[in-house]
This record gives structure tokens, C-alpha cells and sequence, in this order.
């Protein structure tokens, strides 16, 4: 966990509430290193009561999740990449609906663009709202 993407990731889960699981990992690695571990900053399971846990297990199936990505400054291609494909790997766990979010410290015209093209939702969540 990140000092300048944790606190932005669970200030966009009080928004949303449900189960907000930290550092979900998507992928484990492989012993022979042929795949390497994926892990999604968060993974919101909506209609369950609001709670937290880092890591773990939950079963996808048929649930509407959100799959978010933070970065602690302007929205790049990095993070648009990592939230476009977090989507593509919740897919194998066929929850009923997958939403997926980019959290930033600062937005990029250009780049919101291409973000609305694939349905990312960008959420801009400056440092001056740290102790809000």
C-alpha cells in the first residue's frame, strides 16, 4: 500500500460503501515466473455491508463490483492501462457488473478523453483533500 494512493482509494469507497478489498491479488504468480502477480489497488463488492479487509478471497460471481486504480498524481497512461485491464481480469471471476475507476491527484484533458472512450471513470481526488 501506497502513502499517496490508500488514503485516495478509501475516500472513494465512503462514496460508494460495500466491501472495499485493498490490494486484491487478481493473479498470483507462477513458480516458474513465467506469470507475474497482479494486484488491483481496490476491489469494491457493491450490496454488501460497508467493511474492509487487505487481500483476501470473495467469490465475484454475479455480483456488481468496481475495480479502482490510484496513482497519487496526473492521470497518465500507466494508470489508464492498469485500470483498463484490471477490468479485463475481473472478467474470468463473472461478477454480474464490473465498473472501473482511475482515481488521480490531477486530471489531463487528453486523456479523459480516452478514459470516457473506454468507460473509465476518472475520479480526481487533489492531496489538499488528504485530511478532509
Amino acid at each position: 500500500m501506497s502513502k499517496h494512493e490508500t488514503w485516495r482509494t478509501r475516500k472513494f469507497w465512503e462514496l460508494t460503501g460495500g466491501l472495499l478489498i485493498e490490494e486484491y491479488l487478481a493473479i498470483p504468480s507462477s513458480k516458474d515466473k513465467s506469470i507475474g502477480k497482479r494486484v488491483i489497488d481496490g476491489v469494491i463488492v457493491l450490496g454488501e455491508p460497508t467493511s474492509s479487509q487487505v487481500g483476501g478471497s470473495f467469490d465475484f460471481k454475479g455480483r456488481d463490483i468496481i475495480a479502482v486504480q490510484t496513482k497519487g498524481n496526473r492521470l497518465g497512461m500507466y494508470l489508464m492501462g492498469q485500470a483498463y485491464f484490471s477490468r479485463e481480469i475481473l472478467k474470468r471471476f463473472k461478477p454480474k457488473s464490473i465498473s472501473t475507476v482511475a482515481i488521480c491527484a490531477k486530471g489531463d484533458v487528453e486523456m479523459d478523453r480516452l478514459c470516457q472512450k473506454e468507460n473509465i471513470e476518472v475520479v480526481i481526488i487533489p492531496e489538499s483533500e488528504k485530511d478532509l
